[in-house]
């Protein structure tokens, strides 16, 4: 049987969880835009207008990997703040920007040490899907991973 202090329990509860829901999906949304523009950042042109008008397949690719990047750094640290909001909201922004600016120098460094140009990639005139693309990307997940491992 339920009593009524059980159900203000509950209602506060919810009432917290859902606002530390919305703090959280503006703290990761705010990730996502800073991610997306720092992937900007690391390629030639402007990124949308590559995507939306040039339709390249190499640039879309890209940034895609880099946003699941920023979502594994974004869910973990999330997970690693163990329920204080204010020390998860924290260690999400922090590490969140950290991991950002990190996938996008491991990026660049990978592009001058494997020989991967992005610009080539982004400026494909045939737009077509490259493998240096998807090597490029799949790096990029990987740092994302490795950084969202070491926020836990």
């Amino acid at each position: 049987m339920r009593t009524l202090a059980n159900e203000e329990s509950l209602g506060s509860i919810l009432l917290d969880g859902t606002g530390a829901l919305l703090a959280y999906a503006a703290a990761g949304l705010v990730l996502f835009v800073i991610g997306f523009y720092m992937t900007d950042l690391a390629t030639p042109g402007r990124l949308i207008t590559v995507i939306r008008e040039h339709r390249n397949p190499n640039a879309t690719l890209l940034a895609v990997a880099s946003t699941i990047g920023v979502g594994l750094i974004v869910a973990v640290s999330i997970f690693a703040s163990s329920g204080d909001l204010l020390e998860g909201l924290a260690r999400t922004l922090v590490f969140g920007g950290v991991g950002i600016v990190a996938m996008t120098i491991a990026t660049l460094v990978f592009d001058r040490l494997v020989g991967i140009s992005i610009k080539d990639l982004a400026d494909d005139a045939e737009d077509k899907l490259e493998p240096a693309a998807i090597l490029l990307a799949v790096a990029n997940l990987m740092i994302g991973f490795v950084t969202a491992v070491a926020v836990y």
